[in-house]
This record gives structure tokens, C-alpha cells and sequence, in this order.
């Protein structure tokens, strides 16, 4: 049975984020996969503490960060997964601090710096782990340019296909915010688009978010 990892990098656990990533859960137990499903909030961790054991001569950690925390469990189970898919909301164009400092322990343990002889880096990982990536913004999609969006965020999925062999993104732009826009000062957002497209666009996301669960899960190793 594949076993597949599912990450929520929100503060939030059951809003637009964890919608999608439900869904993406939902995709991969649908051709059999075991999902498990994890809030980072939850979880006291840091990001990396530039310890350097990963990077030492003679070290054999296969990939897996050597700094003893609530997370370095679930690094372990990573390494050991199908498939991972991590979801995070987008402040300032950038996912949240729970994200980047998973992010951070899963890829300055999986590489190396050294050369692989290709033209590359060494990484430290055995085997290709496909990653699919969820981000929910607030931003139009027509505005991402502006934000720099196509650099900052797609900075992540090269990383991640760099040392975990595969990434995707899927993006959901425009999303809602609140559940009643009236108890908030928020006026450069017009309530009735946000809810149009939470009525029209977010169910398609949320098709793609099951499609990328189930793709992901179908992979071979």
C-alpha cells in the first residue's frame, strides 16, 4: 500500500488551505493509498539551526535532519513516504513561516554540497519522493506577475525537484477570506467577486487538488 503525507502549513485548519489539501487526501485514498495528515500548528518546531551534521564527513543520516524535535519524527516518516503534498496559504507573497521552515529541514538534509559529476549537486536521498505543492492566496491570478509570485513561489518546487526527484504546484488564487467580510476594514476587496469565485473557480481547485492526490499517489517508485 502506498503511504502518502499530507502537510497543512496553516494556521488555519479548516479553511481554504486545508480544504484543498482534504481533497488532495481524498485523491490519493481513492486508488488505495494510506494518507496521513498532519497541522503544523499543531507542532513545535524550528526551521534549520545550521548545525551542519548533514553536511559532515562520514555523515549517514540518509536525508533525514539530525536536530531532535516534535518535527524530526515526521521527517522520518517523510523519507519513508509515497508521495508528500504540503499546503500553505501566501502572506506577502510568501507561504507561511511553518511551511519554509519544513521546507528548510527537508532540503539542507536531503542535499549535499557536493557535485554529483553531471553537472549537479549530490543528494542524500536513495530514492525519488514526489512532492506536490498547495498554495491559497488572496491575490488574482492576473496580479501574480506584479508580486513576483512565478519567482518566490516557484523557487520551492525547483528546490524540491532539485532533492526530492518531482514537484508540482497547484495555486489557488482569489480566495475567500473571511466568513463575513462585514466584521472586518477590508475595503479594497469587493465581497461579492471573492464570492463569485469561491462559488465558480474554488470548486475547480478543488477537482485539481484530488486530481494532483491521486496522481501523486499513482506514481511509480
Amino acid at each position: 500500500m502506498k503511504k502518502v503525507i499530507v502537510l497543512n502549513g496553516s494556521p488555519r485548519k479548516n479553511f481554504n488551505t486545508a480544504q484543498l489539501l482534504k481533497e488532495a487526501q481524498k485523491g490519493a485514498e481513492s486508488v488505495g493509498a494510506e494518507v496521513e495528515y498532519i497541522n503544523l500548528v499543531d507542532m513545535n518546531f524550528k526551521g534549520c539551526m545550521s548545525c551542519f551534521a548533514c553536511k559532515r564527513k562520514g555523515a549517514d543520516l540518509g536525508g533525514l535532519c539530525a536536530w531532535r524535535d516534535e518535527l524530526q519524527p515526521v521527517l522520518q516518516r517523510i523519507l519513508n513516504a509515497d508521495a508528500v503534498i504540503i499546503g500553505s496559504p501566501i502572506y506577502y507573497s510568501y507561504p507561511t513561516g511553518m511551511f519554509r521552515n519544513l521546507i528548510e529541514r527537508m532540503l539542507f538534509a536531503g542535499g549535499t554540497y557536493m557535485q554529483d559529476g553531471k553537472g549537479g549537486w549530490k543528494r542524500n536521498l536513495t530514492r525519488d519522493i514526489p512532492v506536490g505543492l498547495i498554495f491559497t492566496m488572496n491575490c488574482p491570478e492576473s496580479m501574480a506577475d506584479q508580486f513576483a509570485y512565478p519567482t518566490i513561489l516557484g523557487a520551492n518546487e525547483m528546490f524540491l525537484k532539485m532533492i526530492y526527484g518531482y514537484c508540482e504546484t497547484l495555486n489557488s488564487y482569489d480566495t475567500y477570506q473571511f466568513n463575513d467580510y462585514s466584521k472586518y476594514d477590508c475595503d479594497v476587496f469587493d465581497e461579492g467577486h471573492k464570492r463569485s469565485v469561491k462559488e465558480t473557480q474554488f470548486p475547480k481547485d478543488k477537482e485539481s487538488a484530488f486530481d494532483l492526490g491521486k496522481r501523486l499517489a499513482e506514481m511509480k517508485p
